[in-house]
């Protein structure tokens, strides 16, 4: 088993309650578990900027499913909840599920690439991150967790207090 640290958006449809479902069948996926959520953040949409805030979580998932594998079972939940992939980058979106950080590994296929390519400059994942994962998480190029947190600056970011990721009684 390796620790995956999946991030998750939305900003249409009810985007608290996209998460939610997404994070239920997270919790659902075959060989994995899921280990914790963050909270719920509200961030500035990066592209368009005539769209709804984003809500943001991230999740840290224990899996035995390779990287392509979790990709596909991802991009499968994306759908079930109504994604559309449209030509349109960083456009509002019903669910956007990312592999931040997979183990240790780097990874760049043309499908996916590990850690998430923009992870160091995106405090909508940095902050949620920082929730779940290890207070000494290292990146696998030795970048530290609180090295990227220092450099990227909590903006357009607020922590939703009330936010309950999952009903009571689910991993947190």
């Amino acid at each position: 088993m390796e620790t995956a640290y999946v991030g998750l958006g939305s900003n249409l449809a009810e985007p608290g309650c996209q998460l939610r479902e997404a994070l239920l069948a997270i919790a659902a996926l075959e060989q994995s578990t899921l280990l914790a959520v963050s909270p719920f953040y509200a961030s500035d949409p990066l592209g368009p900027p005539d769209q709804p805030r984003y809500v943001n979580a991230v999740a840290a998932l224990a899996t035995a499913l390779e990287p392509l594998a979790l990709l596909d079972a991802l991009q499968q939940i994306e759908l079930t909840q109504g994604r559309e992939r449209k030509a349109e980058r960083w456009g509002p979106r019903t669910l956007d599920l990312d592999i931040l950080l997979f183990g240790d590994r780097q990874i760049a296929e043309p499908r996916l690439q590990v850690p998430h390519y923009h992870l160091h400059a995106r405090a909508f994942v940095l902050y949620p991150l920082a929730d779940v994962a290890p207070t000494d998480l290292r990146l696998p190029d030795g970048r530290s967790l609180a090295q990227l947190l220092a450099e990227c600056p909590f903006v357009g970011l607020e922590r939703l207090e009330d936010s309950v990721p999952l009903p009571p009684g689910e991993p947190r």
